[in-house]
């Protein structure tokens, strides 16, 4: 199948684009505690890859796995008098103090499921068809052929940006490491699959990675052609991280 039409082979219905919701590997956790997928802005205080909030570190704390939820479940993260999961349960923000069950704000609207950063990589986007790239050994083995080792860790939710019902692009927020510290980076390419943009979003823990120059030289890229890594230095860890989200996308898209 060509590049041209990769996007296009995995949009079925897009009339329910506004329905779906994302669903990465904590946030389906989250949907397995409460039944519903959350925003970033649950666990993030400003989307994902940005800070976590009270409740994202209480998360983290309690050891980041499907449990934790219930673990932390009788603590009150933001301080609005409302324990964790009665905020949960009543849909309201356990994470924002402004959000409670008797007023929940806008916090699960579809704006709020779509990462600032991807919405700003997209100004006149105002329709979205995340889907879950959830990896299956099929996944795995084709992406192991393209170079890039993936595994269940690498699960994502991928954002396909949609104008007039038709994709124009995907978007994606994944995370890299250097020197045993996480950063994260932003992915956004065009309807061919070819990159637009990868940009640093959260490198506070590896202030090193915020340089654009690090960047720039896969603006132009196709997600099946991205080099391997070679070294051990910052870029390398880049070049790694970069390989993966690519081939991630592309596998999930191609097999759609």
């Amino acid at each position: 199948m060509p590049r041209t039409v990769l996007i296009a082979a995995l949009l079925g219905t897009t009339a329910l684009a506004h329905q779906t919701q994302a669903q990465p590997l904590y946030a389906n956790y989250y949907k397995q505690q409460y039944g519903y997928t959350p925003a970033c802005m649950a666990c993030h205080t400003d989307g994902g890859g940005s800070k976590l909030n009270a409740f994202g570190e209480q998360f983290k704390q309690a050891g980041a796995t499907p449990g934790s939820f219930a673990n932390i479940a009788a603590q009150d993260a933001d301080g609005d008098g409302a324990n964790n999961s009665a905020e949960a349960s009543a849909k309201s923000n356990p994470g924002h103090k402004a959000s409670t069950p008797q007023n929940k704000g806008d916090w699960l609207d579809v704006a709020s499921l779509i990462p600032k950063e991807i919405q700003r990589a997209f100004p006149s986007v105002k329709e979205y068809l995340p889907r879950d790239a959830f990896l299956t050994p099929q996944d795995i083995e084709r992406a192991k052929a393209m170079g890039a080792t993936l595994g269940k860790a690498d699960d994502n939710t991928l954002y396909v940006a949609l104008q007039e019902r038709k994709p124009v692009g995907v978007g994606l927020v994944f995370q890299a490491e250097y020197q045993g510290k996480p950063f994260f980076l932003l992915l956004i390419t065009d309807r061919q699959l070819n990159i637009t943009q990868v940009a640093p979003l959260n490198t506070r823990q590896v202030k090193a990675a915020s340089d654009p120059a690090l960047y720039s030289a896969y603006t132009g890229m196709a997600l099946d052609k991205l080099p391997s890594p070679q070294g051990n230095d910052l870029k390398a860890a880049i070049a790694q991280a970069v390989k993966k989200a690519g081939t991630l996308v592309y596998v999930r898209l191609k097999n759609a």
